[in-house]
């Protein structure tokens, strides 16, 4: 008899949950409508039953969570909630941050459909904005003409995803979630993982990525830098080197860099307020822009926008920089997506393109957004959850909860202990994307990892905290097996 020990069973209901509501299985769901409904299974009404002809649509991991919390009375109102699970950054005033004004008076002609790649004021801003800061000095700039206005990060990528022709494209994990549906979409698409060699490594070495790239014949790879959840960039030498192999192997470097803004290891003096009009002092930010060589015939386009690093998410104003033929391709495919971004609110982005302003918020983000960051890595630290990369970028922090008790080191049971505590975090599992199932995931790599998020103010961290330091105190004095974990109620 083969001494093998057997798998770790994780038939509990937090994995019951998981495949049923995030993965809607509809005939699982059909035997908990029928034999449950009577006892109030807290799946029994989540998804219908009737119109087989729709695909059922699984949900990404923040919507996930925070559906999970709703089940236990989530109010983003409410302070005693701590939403540390939150793809967004706080929205309101930072100390030392120029003022914004959000009013205007909008004229007729803003009621009109905009251009489907943006309203022609804000492509110029944009093309300044890269233009200033990464391509000082080199003969090739971009203009207008190299800018597409997009509904939002997911609706700009969506559009790449539409205009790529029949290819591979590569991608990481862990890595934004959205990408699992952006890259199964669409059937010319075939995504494709690249494995990193060493487990340990938070970022693909350029050699690596140029060997798997070169034998996959990747055709485009989608990638977020800086990496959500780790918190981790590629940049320098390592990301001029990427640049270069998407340049030599006729690769489309889809770079999502909407947290271009969040970093905090620079070595630039941070000015009183900003440092008022000295454009000669900018924080550290990063892009792949300042590797192209010309605009108009590296293949690379960056995705970016409003949404974090201005702080805007509710504008849904966001931008793809690419050579110009790439932009004609996504205007045509933004025409029958999306239709195009809100012309009054590209309008009152202006301001907020505004260099001065751009670089003072900066300033303001970055010394906000560390205290955080340093907050939260010494307090997960001290309650006893790890964290395998401190972070250098993002609002993310990438947790490891494997010495936690069992079973309170899976992710999923993690998250749904957090909701009784009121603390949304998002499981790891959702960022070990796997479009269309290509890959056959026995155990995920992610089980024991959870995204923190510190985007959110400092009361709702110091909040959050607390709660989780008591979670865990409660499991080390009163711990269970998983057999007696799989009686819990999830709903009430």
């Amino acid at each position: 008899m083969s001494s093998r020990p057997h798998p770790i069973q994780r038939h509990n209901t937090a994995h019951d949950l998981f495949l049923e509501f995030h993965k809607h299985r509809p005939q699982s769901l059909r035997k908990i409508k029928e034999e449950d409904e009577s006892e109030g299974h807290p799946l029994a009404n989540e998804v219908p039953l009737d119109f087989e002809m729709f695909q059922h649509v699984m949900k990404t991991g923040v919507i996930y969570a925070t559906s999970r919390a709703r089940v236990r009375g989530f109010d983003p109102e409410d302070p005693e909630w701590a939403n540390m699970g939150q793809g967004a950054p706080e929205t309101g005033p930072l100390p030392g941050a120029p003022p914004r004004d959000f009013h205007m008076s909008i004229e007729d002609a803003l009621l009109e459909y905009a251009p489907v790649t943006g309203l022609k004021e804000l492509r110029v801003k944009v093309a300044e904005y890269y233009n200033h800061l990464y391509r000082q000095g080199k003969d090739s700039k971009y203009t207008y003409e190299n800018v597409c206005i997009v509904p939002g990060g997911r609706a700009g990528l969506t559009r790449c995803m539409a205009a790529l022709g029949s290819t591979q494209v590569g991608y990481f994990t862990p890595d934004y979630t959205a990408y699992q549906q952006a890259l199964g979409l669409f059937v010319r698409i075939t995504p494709s993982p690249l494995l990193h060699k060493n487990a340990d490594e938070a970022l693909m070495p350029s050699d690596d990525f140029k060997f798997q790239a070169t034998g996959r014949g990747l055709g485009a790879m989608l990638w977020s830098n800086p990496a959500n959840p780790t918190g981790m960039s590629l940049e320098g030498t390592e990301l001029d080197a990427y640049v270069k192999i998407a340049r030599d192997l006729n690769l489309a470097l889809i770079a999502d860099e909407f947290y271009s803004h969040y970093y905090y290891d620079g070595d630039a003096v941070d000015p009183v307020n900003g440092g008022a009009d000295d454009d000669s002092n900018w924080p550290k930010t990063v892009s792949s822009a300042a590797y192209v060589q010309d605009v108009d015939i590296d293949p690379v386009l960056i995705v970016n926008g409003l949404t974090k690093n201005w702080r805007c998410p509710g504008f849904r104003i966001c931008w793809i920089v690419a050579p110009k033929p790439i932009i004609e391709m996504l205007g045509s495919a933004g025409s029958f997506l999306d239709g195009g971004a809100n012309a009054p609110l590209q309008k009152l982005s202006l301001p907020l393109m505004e260099l001065d302003f751009i670089r003072r918020d900066a300033w303001a983000l970055q010394r906000e957004f560390k205290k955080k960051r340093d907050y939260l890595l010494t307090e997960l630290a001290r309650i006893g959850i790890a964290v395998k990369w401190k972070p250098t970028a993002t609002f993310y922090i990438w947790a490891d909860i494997s010495s936690l008790p069992c079973p309170l080191n899976d992710c999923l049971v993690f998250l749904e202990e957090c909701v009784k505590y009121k603390v949304i975090c998002v499981p790891g599992v959702f960022f070990d994307i796997n479009p269309r199932n290509i890959r056959n995931v026995r155990n995920n790599k992610c089980i024991n990892f959870v995204r923190f998020s510190y985007g959110p103010p400092m009361s709702n961290l110091e909040t959050g905290v607390q709660q989780i330091e008591k979670m865990i105190q409660y499991w080390k004095n009163n711990p269970e097996s998983v057999a007696m974990y799989q009686k819990e109620s999830f709903g009430e």
